[in-house]
């Protein structure tokens, strides 16, 4: 299916925007990109290895680089990184030409799967307290997403079939 907007995924680190999105751009046979990846192959280096050697400021820098360049071809699902769409010109974009998804969860199940992960460095050194309030601010600016799906009780076939639905439903009224 060929349509004239991507399919963007937002939400915290370890919400499964990768996982999903890799599901819905197979049914949707859609090519499928994950904006970390995508960062890390043009840096030749892992997001916490160029956190550690540049910065979080650097990062973010390659980060909007990386995304609006693939915000203006269309026919994708893209998977943001966690902090993504907190930057306002990715956001802008994605509001303006695409769909976009807030995969949400509850803090503490967000919290289970990625405290003490050594592949996120933005938690590394914050106690769950302090990623609760990650997941508190953040959620200010994922509800700005198109649609939010609550995750909780669904699993994965549920999610990616609920992002297609709704996809499609959108794409009909353009």
């Amino acid at each position: 299916m060929k349509l004239n907007k991507n399919v963007i995924l937002t939400g915290m680190m370890g919400s499964g925007k990768t996982t999903i999105g890799m599901m819905v751009a197979k049914i949707l046979n859609l090519r499928f990109l994950d904006i970390d990846k995508e960062i890390e192959k043009l840096e030749n280096n892992s997001i916490r290895r160029i956190f550690e050697n540049n910065g979080e400021k650097y990062f973010r820098e390659v980060e909007e680089k990386v995304t609006v360049s693939e915000l203006k071809s269309f026919n994708k699902v893209i998977s943001l990184g966690g902090g993504g769409f907190t930057n306002r010109n990715i956001r802008k974009l994605t509001q303006k030409n695409h769909i976009s998804f807030w995969l949400n969860w509850k803090p503490e199940t967000i919290i289970k799967r990625i405290y003490k992960s050594k592949k996120r460095p933005i938690i590394r050194n914050l106690s769950r307290k302090d990623i609760h309030n990650m997941i508190t601010n953040r959620s200010l600016v994922y509800k700005h997403a198109n649609f939010k799906i609550n995750c909780d009780n669904l699993n994965k076939i549920q999610i990616a079939n609920t992002i297609i639905k709704k996809y499609e439903s959108k794409n009909n009224k353009y």
